[in-house]
């Protein structure tokens, strides 16, 4: 195995915890965990929501708090994910357990954050980690997986699970929009694209909901716990964004991040997962296998979810940017992301015709 099979790395300075308060305040709430105070790490994956690894002589745990300095209206908000993840945890099994919640006035880190237990597995980053020997089969697999518990996750009962406060009703395909074409202004600084085109094309074109269902928001490998013998998805993680919605959106926000062989060199270089290698199946083969397992039927075609995935990753990225010029981040792994934003666009674009 690595020598750091959890995806972490030593807290980064500007994002520092004080560990003596988040031990007493954990202490209080949650059993098992031995004596003396947690070996504090923080997981390199993820780019809005701040995690770390809390481990304790009897058990692992994993803290989740807002970053420091701006942050976008709707984001960050931790007792909206800490609940959807709480009440959906009956429902679909692949949820971590909720431990406990702390607001602003009562948190050991400053802001509102929660606590929730560590599951062990294998998550994939841009490359496939040593350990894990992935042959064209196995990557079939992974596929499979990664496909099927999204189409799972969408087929869970609303109203059963207690979570029909998140659905706003009909028109989230053309709020989607609409709020993030907002968001992108909002963030945009003056070295990336105005993006005016893309978000005309997008408002012309948004179809009707073809339903309405759980949705992740943020469904990558990334966020998926395997388990490294079985390939099975033992969890999954970062519900900020989660709500009900067209799941044909989820599907297609989802592809952003599915780089394959044939791809152009630009769009190349932002992959961050490793759906490159032999076996993956091609974009068009996952939405194939998705409308198989949902019963769903694309309303429109299929690129105008290919080009609102993207467009929305680029939003994401903008808003990191955003930090990054301002100054309230100085995370190397952010470097990159003003020109990330300029390949999406301009492959948003090149779609958009």
């Amino acid at each position: 195995m690595s020598s750091d099979p959890f995806g972490t790395s030593p807290v980064r300075a500007e994002d520092a915890i004080d560990v003596a308060a988040v031990d007493r305040w954990v202490r209080g709430l949650v059993d098992g965990l031995g004596a003396g105070e947690p070996e504090v790490r923080q997981f390199r994956g993820g780019a809005s929501n701040l995690t770390y690894l809390l481990r304790y002589p009897g058990r692992d745990l994993v803290l989740r708090r807002p970053p420091a300095g701006t942050k976008a209206a709707s984001a960050h908000d931790m007792r909206r994910e800490y609940d959807v993840q709480r009440l959906l945890r009956p429902h679909f099994a692949a949820v971590p357990q909720m431990l406990a919640y702390a607001t602003d006035e009562d948190s050991p880190v400053g802001s509102e954050c929660y606590v929730m237990a560590h599951v062990p597995g294998v998550i994939l980053r841009r490359d496939m980690p040593e350990e894990l020997r992935v042959d064209a089969v196995a990557a079939a697999t992974l596929a499979e997986r990664f496909v099927d518990t999204l189409a799972l996750l969408h087929t869970v009962d609303i109203d059963a699970a207690g979570l029909g406060a998140l659905d706003r009703g009909v028109g989230y395909a053309r709020r989607q929009v609409a709020g993030w074409s907002r968001r992108y202004r909002q963030a945009r600084t003056d070295d990336v694209p105005d993006g005016a085109a893309v978000m005309a094309w997008l408002a012309q074109h948004v179809p009707d909901d073809v339903a309405h269902a759980l949705v992740h928001g943020d469904w990558r490998f990334d966020n998926l716990v395997l388990d490294p013998d079985t390939l099975d998805v033992r969890a999954v993680l970062d519900w900020e964004m989660a709500t009900i919605g067209d799941p044909l959106m989820d599907l297609g926000a989802a592809l952003a991040y599915w780089v394959q062989t044939d791809d152009d060199p630009a769009f190349q270089q932002v992959r961050r997962q490793p759906t490159h290698l032999p076996g993956m199946p091609t974009r068009d083969q996952v939405v194939e296998r998705y409308l198989q397992h949902s019963g769903l039927t694309l309303p429109v075609e299929w690129t105008f979810y290919e080009v609102y995935g993207l467009f929305r990753l680029a939003v994401i990225a903008q808003q990191i940017w955003y930090r990054v010029r301002a100054g309230q981040t100085t995370n190397p792994d952010f470097a990159v992301f003003g020109r990330v934003v300029g390949t999406l666009m301009v492959r948003c674009a090149e779609l958009a015709t």
